[in-house]
């Protein structure tokens, strides 16, 4: 899936960045979906070009007790996973300009940390309560890996987040469901909704409002 060209450019840049070890943890079935094979496949080459990456590669039907504990529903996905579960996930192919929202989710779990502010990161700290973000992108959306860079580095810092980048070419249901007409389209808690990639300030005040309107608080 990568050109030689962009393995030796993401060679240098993951040399200098990584810390720890990150694993792709990628579901796929036996007979390989639409997009299941670019998935797994960009995996793969990610995998030649840094020694820290490795690739786990699970069968959604055989292997559906790892899919029930990963809280994987659907495929082509992939959890990023580093000293711990982050609960950082993808779901359809991050390519296109996800393909960079790829490369800096795999960088900021290795490294356990990431460049929010000290304000955001505090917020976070404080949550208490379950929060699942999905943001809903399109590879040719220049805008939406800045959303989903925001939810997924939420996401390392406090355990009660989730957050998932849906490509919703991919899952036309869902775009369904969510009433998907821009991108991207960020949903939380299935409760608050939001279209744009907002500012760091304004997304954490709908994380926020999110948790408000949570029926058990």
């Amino acid at each position: 899936m990568l050109s030689d060209e962009q393995k030796e450019y993401l060679r240098k840049e993951l040399k200098e960045k990584l810390r720890d070890e990150v694993r792709l943890v990628v579901f796929t079935q036996e007979m390989e979906c639409q997009f299941c094979k670019e998935t797994r496949e960009i995996a793969e080459d990610l995998a030649t070009v840094a020694g820290q990456i490795k690739v786990e590669k699970h069968d959604f039907e055989k292997d559906a007790e790892k899919a029930r504990e990963l809280g994987i529903e659907k495929i082509p996905a992939t959890a990023i996973m580093g000293r711990k579960d982050y609960g950082i996930r993808f779901y359809g192919v991050p390519s296109g300009y996800e393909f960079r929202s790829l490369i800096d989710a795999i960088v900021d779990v290795s490294r356990g940390g990431t460049s929010l502010s000290q304000e955001t990161k505090k917020r976070l700290a404080e949550i208490r309560e379950p929060v699942h973000i999905q943001v809903f992108v399109t590879p040719t959306c220049p805008y939406c890996p800045r959303a989903v860079r925001l939810a997924h580095q939420m996401a390392i810092e406090s355990e009660y987040v989730r957050a998932d980048m849906v490509e919703v070419v991919e899952f036309p249901h869902l775009a369904q469901k969510y009433s998907v007409m821009a991108v991207p389209k960020i949903v939380i808690n299935e409760e608050v909704e939001f279209t744009g990639a907002v500012p760091e300030p304004h997304f954490l005040n709908y994380v926020l409002h999110a948790i408000e309107k949570a029926p058990h608080s």
